[in-house]
Formats: C-alpha cells, sequence, structure tokens
C-alpha cells in the first residue's frame, strides 16, 4: 500500500519533468523555426536588392549600348553621304543639273537665282571638320537646361546663359554663344564684300532653342547650346531632305566652313539651311579660354 502510495506521486513527478522538457524542446524548435524565417527573409532581400541592382545596371548598359549602335549609324551614313554622286544608271557625267562644288575657275552654268535648287558634291565640304555630337558638347558646355522637352525652350543652365548673347549680325538678329556671334559676324563681313545681293537675301529660320532632336528622347539639338543656326534665302528655306541644295548656300557653306563651322548637307539626309560650330572650333574656344 505504501510502495504504491510512493510510486503514484514519482509518475506524477516524471509526467511533469517529460511535459516540462517537451515545452522546452517545443519553445526551442518554434525559436529556431522562427529565426531560420527571419534569416531566410532577410537572405531573400538581400538577394532581391542584388537583383535590383543587377537590373538598373543592365538597363544603364542597354541605353549606353543603344547610343553607341546610333552615333555609329549615324558616322556610316555620314561617311556614306561623303561619296561622290552618281545619277541612276551610274553615269557621272551630269549635264543638269548642275554640281556645285566644281574645283575654282569652272563656269557654274544655269545658275539665275539663289534659291534655284542643284545636286551638291557634297565631298568638297565639312573637309577637317568634325561633326559635335552630344558626348562633346556635354562635355564642353553641359547640359543645356535642368529638364529635357521637345519644345524649343529657354536655356537654365546658369553658366551657358551668362554665355549666351542677342545680337543684329548683318541682315539677321539672333541669340547665340558670344564667340560663335563673334565668327558669324566675320562670315556676314564677308559675304557682304563677296556676295552683297546673298547677303541682303539672308533671313534665319531660328538659332538658339533648347529642345530634343526630333525623334529622340535622349539627344540634345545643337541649337540647345546657342551654337547653331537655320538660314534662308529671299525668305525661303531650302527643302529638307530633298538632295539639293539652294545655289546661293554655296558660297555661304565655304565662308561657314573656313570659319570652322560644320555644314548640314553633308548629313545622311540633307539639312543645307544648318550650320553648327565644328568640334575643333569648339576645343580651340575652349582652350582660349571663351567658353
Amino acid at each position: 500500500m505504501r510502495d504504491g502510495a510512493v510510486i503514484g506521486p514519482i509518475i506524477v513527478a516524471i509526467g511533469l519533468v517529460v511535459a516540462a522538457i517537451s515545452l522546452a524542446v517545443v519553445g526551442a524548435l518554434l525559436e529556431t523555426a522562427d529565426g531560420s524565417t527571419e534569416l531566410r527573409l532577410s537572405r531573400a532581400e538581400a538577394e532581391a536588392a542584388q537583383l535590383r541592382s543587377q537590373i538598373d545596371s543592365l538597363r544603364t548598359e542597354l541605353r549606353d549600348t543603344q547610343a553607341e549602335l546610333k552615333s555609329l549609324a549615324e558616322d556610316v551614313a555620314l561617311g556614306a553621304a561623303a561619296a561622290p554622286y552618281a545619277p541612276p544608271g551610274g553615269d557621272l557625267a551630269v549635264s543638269a543639273p548642275v554640281i556645285l562644288g566644281q574645283d575654282e575657275g569652272e563656269e557654274l552654268v544655269g545658275t539665275e537665282e539663289m534659291t534655284e535648287v542643284m545636286d551638291l558634291a557634297k565631298e568638297r565640304f565639312n573637309t577637317g571638320i568634325t561633326q559635335p555630337r552630344n558626348s562633346v558638347m556635354l562635355d564642353i558646355l553641359g547640359p543645356p537646361r535642368d529638364g529635357k522637352t521637345v519644345d524649343c525652350s529657354g536655356v537654365t543652365q546658369p553658366r551657358l546663359k551668362a554665355l549666351l548673347e542677342t545680337r543684329q549680325v548683318g541682315p539677321i538678329r539672333v541669340t547665340m554663344l558670344k564667340p560663335a556671334l563673334d565668327s558669324l559676324e566675320r562670315i556676314m563681313a564677308r559675304l557682304k564684300l563677296d556676295e552683297p545681293d546673298i547677303h541682303d537675301a539672308l533671313g534665319t529660320a531660328g538659332a538658339l532653342c533648347a529642345r530634343l532632336i526630333r525623334g529622340s528622347s535622349a539627344s540634345w539639338s545643337n541649337h540647345s547650346w546657342g551654337t547653331a543656326i537655320d538660314v534662308k534665302l529671299q525668305g525661303r528655306l531650302d527643302g529638307f531632305g530633298d538632295g539639293g541644295t539652294q545655289f546661293g548656300l554655296l558660297l555661304l557653306a565655304e565662308l561657314f566652313n573656313e570659319e570652322g563651322w560644320y555644314w548640314g548637307a553633308t548629313y545622311n539626309r540633307e539639312d543645307s539651311m544648318h550650320f553648327e560650330v565644328g568640334v575643333e572650333t569648339l576645343r580651340k574656344w575652349q582652350a582660349e579660354g571663351l567658353l
């Protein structure tokens, strides 16, 4: 009887100990499970952050690659545009319309009006002058404004704004970079001396205009820095991308080239009314402290 009385409490005590141990084990397991979950979540968050960083890096590389491909395409197009003109059939002898840009002394036939449209020997122009791309412009002058826009807008960058000036230059009044205006004045003085009729007939279709290149979501027009100008003769614009050029722009282009400006007539899509300061001239102004 006494032994049974003793065994009962012992069994109860053992049961309590086992229960306590079980609770302790379960608690430890739960704590371990919670810690593992937190660890897994922490690792997952770190991996997600790393993946986001890799995606951002890939996007940047993609944009850079697309920009390089666009630049290479432009270079190829400009190289092709510099090839001698050849009419359909491969015959290089052209009687009409006349090819502008012959050697000095050759007669220019059939040129009755300065706005007469003719075919152009593109390889005769922009020799030794490099077309200024966005990378060069941004390196020398920085972005023209805070936000990008496809509409013609004003410059907001303080340093660039301080370099701009509005001036009457010969028959036209424009806002441009100060050294560009000085260069333009020399061009107009030469034009007035050599070709007064063209000088008096000259007008402008715009100079300073901060905006993206039409059709682009990233590249600025060189008009954005006040280093480019579009001109017209007798109030008439030269046709864009039609492969022809107004006769009166020939002598004007020679004067611009002599001052280190790049002529848009040699673009893949001819833009004969467009002139922009070349890379070599911009670097020269930069070295002289003019920018």
